[in-house]
């Protein structure tokens, strides 16, 4: 991995140490350190320290909290793409017996399966996972909270049946499917279930004195899918790379962008907010600008990983204290000064390898009714229909190889657009999802629903 810092001017540099120095000094942790990725590359590495003449580096280990059920996520949605599992399969059918079988492994990656947010007993993050030996100690008497779908509610004990889950189906421990599945093929060596020299100290900070007192650091056990993993900003900023482009080795770009696309039911202070939850992800908009990524926190520790798919920057902001800085702020911060101080720069327009007729015949202006619309044939191949006066919906196409497209997004996500030929042969309309697409307003040739007055159109006397 790559940490030059030749790659950001030197303005930005100095703004983002000067972003991280202003969290660890008024978020009072111990350290902290911090990493951005553009292009698929790490362009800064920061830190920030009390020991005096002495900053972690890119390969010393904190312990990275709910980051860890993102490696879940994925885990299960290889299980999908390899057609062990469908994700709308409930729970039941691949693990019975666990008194939520109801809720599906879909509901259970978004948190909306309805299942109680923690582990009934002593505190779970502060004591061993040999205390919750089974599942059935993990989920106690009453797993669930609210019906299967309904609602957004954080589950660490859902996460727990998902890596549970993942066990059954690969015959081995979550731990080294993990291993097997991503941390080597993406060459993540400096992640793991338990710390590995270098590796922070994980320390609580008194909230009315400069004081330290340290944290336990408790292996989870059956709840290690929720929570367990240590890693570096090194690892994470290239599991930030993967989760942005995917990688065929682990999960491809279609998939990795499934798990980025909400999922959840949003409440009313969440819409207000800007955020939502895909699958193993966390999604919020923040200065105009989407984010995803997870959150992470465990006695002792602070993780964020923040994501802006669209600039093509990640950050990674790690830090040893229970409580303290707001990293997500941190991490929104850092994608958001570099992004403004140093623009992602284009790729070049490009025109079309091969025009083809028939397809270059759909382009230009329709309407619907009086809406009128564009329509482009860009260079990946794809339609793009987008209103071109107030809003509206628009979306782009991808060929199905006999003459229609299917929606990629938005309202018109999956529904077919079917260009309509009369008899000569000529070009008549389009249809899409049953809404007639005409080159006039209304045109009194195509058949339009409902009719069109053969009087026309006309003045008010």
């Amino acid at each position: 991995m790559t940490t030059s810092q030749d790659v950001l001017l030197p303005g930005t540099q100095r703004a983002l140490l000067h972003r991280i120095a202003v969290a660890q000094r008024e978020g009072r942790t111990p350290s902290l350190v911090a990493a951005v990725v553009r292009d698929g590359q790490t362009v800064w590495h920061g830190a920030r320290s009390s020991v005096e003449g002495h900053a972690p580096d890119e390969n010393v280990q904190y312990r990275i909290g709910s980051i860890t059920k993102t490696f879940t996520a994925v885990l299960v949605m290889r299980l999908r793409d390899e057609g062990v599992l469908d994700l709308g399969d409930p729970l039941d059918k691949h693990l019975p017996g666990t008194a939520v079988g109801q809720a599906t492994i879909a509901q259970l990656l978004a948190h909306t399966g309805g299942v109680a947010a923690e582990s009934p007993g002593p505190w779970w993050e502060r004591t061993p996972g040999s205390l919750r030996p089974e599942l059935s100690d993990v989920l106690g008497e009453q797993p669930l909270l609210h019906p299967a779908g309904r609602l957004h509610h954080y589950s660490n004990t859902g996460y727990t049946l998902l890596g549970a889950l993942v066990e059954e189906l690969r015959g081995a421990p979550w731990e080294e499917v993990l291993r097997r599945e991503i941390l080597e093929p993406l060459g993540l060596h400096r992640t793991s279930a338990r710390p590995q020299a270098p590796h922070a100290g994980g320390w609580a900070v008194h909230p009315w004195a400069d004081a330290l007192l340290p944290e336990p650091a408790e292996d989870l056990g059956r709840m290690a899918s929720a929570g367990q993993l240590w890693s570096t900003t090194g690892d994470l900023a290239r599991f930030a790379v993967f989760l942005a482009h995917g990688d065929e080795r682990v999960l491809s770009a279609e998939s990795v962008l499934e798990m980025r696309t909400p999922a959840a039911p949003a409440e009313a202070s969440a819409v207000v907010d800007g955020t939502s939850y895909g699958l193993g992800m966390q999604l919020t908009t923040r200065d105009g600008r989407l984010l995803v990524g997870h959150s992470g926190s465990l006695p002792g520790f602070l993780a964020n990983l923040t994501i802006s798919v669209e600039d093509d920057l990640a950050a990674v902001v790690l830090t040893n204290c229970t409580s303290g800085p707001s990293l997500g702020t941190v991490g929104a911060d850092l994608v958001r000064i570099v992004a403004e101080a140093e623009p992602k720069i284009p790729e070049p327009w490009r025109p079309l390898r091969e025009v083809d007729p028939a397809v270059l015949e759909l382009a230009g202006q329709w309407y619907w009714g009086t809406a009128a619309f564009g329509l482009r044939v860009t260079a990946d191949g794809l339609l793009s229909l987008a209103p071109l006066t107030g809003g509206g919906r628009g979306s782009r196409f991808r060929s199905n190889g006999d003459g229609t497209w299917t929606g990629l997004e938005d309202y018109y996500a999956g529904e077919l657009l079917r260009p309509v030929r009369r008899p000569d042969g000529s070009l008549s309309h389009l249809d899409l999802g049953s809404f007639v697409f005409t080159r006039q307003p209304y045109d009194p040739e195509a058949p339009v629903p409902g009719g069109v007055d053969p009087e026309g159109w006309r003045g008010l006397a």
